[in-house]
This record gives C-alpha cells, sequence and structure tokens, in this order.
C-alpha cells in the first residue's frame, strides 16, 4: 500500500514538474497572442460582428506580424487577413470608416494593409492603403504643420496620434514612393513639433499633447502644453520613434535627428523607472503621489522601446539592458496571470487617457484598469518578442 501511494505520489509529482518544464518552455509572446485568438479578440468586429475600425486591433495586428515574421506560423498571418478582410472590401473601400471625420487613431491598422499587400499583391490593399494615405494629405493641421488628432480636437498634437499615424505615413512612404523628400520632411516634422512644444528640458519626459490654439481646459496659457506627462501617450511615441528608424532613409538628415529624439528620451525613461519595481507610474510626472499606481501597458511600451534600441544599436547595451530585463521580469511577475484553461490574462492597464477631459492627475488617476486590454496585452507581446531575442 505504501508502494502504491509512494508510485502514484512520483507520477503526480512528474507530471507537475512536466507541466511546470512545458510553461518556462513556451514563449510568453506567443502565448499570450495565442490566448488572445483563443477569445477571439481583435479581429476587426465588435461585440455583434459587424465590421469594426478600431486602433487597439491594429496594434494587436502589428504584434501578430511580428510572431508571423518570427515563427512564419500561418495561424497569426492567417488571423492579420480574417481581421482586416472583414474591413477592407474585394474593391479596396475601408468599412467602418469616414475620412472626413479625420481621426488619425484608424490609420493605425494601415501599416498591417500594407503589410497584407506586400505578402498577396492584391490591388485592393493598395488601394486601402491610398485611402489612409489621402486622409493624411488632407488632415488638418496646426499652423505650425502638425496634424489635429481628430476633427474634433482641432489645433491639438497628441503624442497618441504620432503613433498611430506617422509609423504608416513612414511606412507608405519607404514601400511606395521613399525618394519623396517632401513626405519625409513633413513625417519628421510631426516629431520635431512634439519635441519642441511638448519635452520638458528638466525631466527629458513629454507630455500628452498641447493645443496651439491655448483655448482647451488644459493648456497652459503660454505654451498650450497640456499638464500631465500620461505614461502610454509616451509609450506611443517611444515605440513609434524606434519604428519609424526602420523606415526613414539614412540619406535624410532628419534620420540623426530621430535619433537624437531616441536616445534621449531613453535616458528619460530610464531614470524615471520606479526603482523598487523597475517599471513606470501612470501620471509619470507624479511619481509616488497618493493615488497614483504603477501601470503596465506604458511599461511594456518602454521594454519594448529600450530593447529594440539596444537591438539596432541606437542605445548601449551595458546602460540599459538591465532596465528592460527589470521591467520585464516584474511585469511577468505581476501582471501575467495563468487562466484554468491554459490561456494567459493580462492586468493592470488602465482604460483609456483623454485630453477630451480636463488633463488633470485626478483624472488620469479616476479612469480604471481593465483585464486583457489590447492596448497592454499587445505591446507586452511586443516586448517579449524583444525579450526573447535578447535572453534567447
Amino acid at each position: 500500500m505504501h508502494k502504491l501511494c509512494w508510485h502514484l505520489l512520483s507520477l503526480s509529482s512528474l507530471a507537475i514538474l512536466l507541466a511546470v518544464s512545458a510553461d518556462a518552455a513556451r514563449p510568453y509572446s506567443s502565448w499570450m497572442a495565442d490566448s488572445v485568438i483563443a477569445r477571439g479578440e481583435g479581429q476587426g468586429r465588435d461585440s455583434s460582428g459587424k465590421a469594426f475600425i478600431t486602433y487597439e486591433h491594429g496594434v494587436f495586428q502589428r504584434s501578430l506580424e511580428m510572431l508571423y515574421n518570427k515563427t512564419s506560423n500561418a495561424t497569426y498571418y492567417n488571423y492579420i487577413k480574417t481581421g482586416l478582410d472583414r474591413i477592407v472590401t474585394s474593391s479596396g473601400g475601408l468599412n467602418d470608416y469616414s475620412l472626413t471625420y479625420y481621426t488619425l487613431d484608424d490609420i493605425r491598422l494601415g501599416e498591417g494593409i500594407i503589410f497584407l499587400h506586400q505578402k498577396t499583391g492584391q490591388s485592393k490593399y493598395k488601394t486601402a492603403a491610398d485611402t489612409f494615405q489621402k486622409q493624411l494629405y488632407q488632415q488638418p493641421r496646426t499652423n505650425a504643420g502638425a496634424f489635429w488628432h481628430r476633427s474634433t480636437y482641432k489645433y491639438q498634437q497628441w503624442l497618441d496620434g504620432i503613433y498611430m499615424a506617422d509609423n504608416f505615413y513612414a511606412h507608405y512612404n519607404s514601400f511606395y514612393n521613399p525618394t519623396n523628400t517632401t513626405a519625409w520632411n513633413d513625417i519628421l516634422k510631426q516629431y520635431t513639433l512634439a519635441e519642441v512644444n511638448l519635452r520638458n528640458s528638466t525631466s527629458g519626459l513629454l507630455k500628452h499633447g498641447y493645443d496651439e490654439s491655448k483655448t482647451a481646459v488644459w493648456a497652459d496659457d503660454t505654451t498650450g502644453a497640456c499638464i500631465e506627462v500620461w505614461d502610454r501617450a509616451l509609450g506611443w511615441y517611444f515605440m513609434s520613434l524606434v519604428d519609424v528608424l526602420d523606415y526613414f532613409p539614412a540619406s535624410h538628415s532628419g534620420r540623426a535627428t530621430l535619433l537624437t529624439y531616441t536616445t534621449r528620451l531613453a535616458a528619460a525613461v530610464k531614470a524615471s523607472a520606479d526603482p523598487a519595481s523597475g517599471i513606470w507610474w501612470l501620471v509619470m510626472s507624479q511619481p509616488g503621489r497618493s493615488g497614483n499606481r504603477l501601470e503596465s501597458s506604458a511599461s511594456a511600451m518602454f521594454v519594448y522601446s529600450l530593447l529594440k534600441a539596444i537591438r539596432k544599436g541606437y542605445i548601449p547595451k551595458a546602460d540599459y539592458i538591465n532596465v528592460a530585463k527589470k521591467a520585464y521580469d516584474y511585469l511577468v511577475a505581476n501582471y501575467v496571470v495563468k487562466e484554468s484553461d491554459g490561456t494567459l490574462g493580462w492586468l493592470g492597464t488602465v482604460q483609456v487617457g483623454s485630453l477630451g477631459s480636463n488633463g488633470t492627475f485626478d483624472y488620469y488617476i479616476s479612469v480604471p484598469n481593465f483585464k486583457n486590454d489590447l492596448k497592454g496585452v499587445s505591446p507586452f507581446i511586443f516586448a517579449s518578442v524583444e525579450y526573447e531575442a535578447a535572453f534567447p
């Protein structure tokens, strides 16, 4: 009897060890993406099944593109294509889209559309990409030349919008019209105007946005800038910088300028990490203030940006690799959850942050976290792809 019990206990222990070993060997990048796919999320439709354009799906599709490029697993390619084929019609039209609403958010889907055109050669994807580019040509601008974030946010440039639109702008120009110097100058201008109007010269961090007309309730009377540094806006911006360099030509003098913005921001992000956890505060301009909290989506964005910048040689590995590793390890330990069905969940991502508000500290901290928010899940996949390359 004792031998039987011992044998059963040994088998049970072995099964546990094998399960733990299997989990340890499974990359978080694909495990998290597979979990989103299992939940049927991020596939170009709303809860009723209708075609639905949202930048959140575009960001997730970007993470699947990274995984497809890494693994050649057709599941990821097919999920991108199925989702975008709900948006792109057979003639290249766009469902659930209004060009004259002039929202930069919708353009986040554009890089996935270019990807499909590159892979399939189907003209409908080029036609759809042309529509997004047409929007940018017509987009209302500040007097200085920055894109309005949306038609309803007049004279306002937000950091969010730079990631949503300008990476597509650069990707489109690189693939379809690489000698268009006017476009490269215009792309550079979007980043430079953000740096001039939003960067704090002491901390090196950029605020969420500014209003050139200085009429928004949050706008500084002198600069037009908003009040706070919101972490996810800065995360979008940092990712935009490291990604736009993939497309920006070495022959253009503006590339050196973008590299300066990148290295300068990397240093500021490193300096602003919470010393204990290694990740970043929701309202980065007021770290540790009562009511503030650590936040997972931007922290994943910063990890991705730092690791990619290291891999590409933009910043020195010796100065930044431990910063990125400490933050990533904390994210895995505190925000990745293993569900009973074998999928992964993601915690700690603030649901939204908008300058359609009063832009105060109290506003930002009042917004709740949302489980499995693609605005956090997708950057974690980005970060995991880079982490797994850095620590194979």
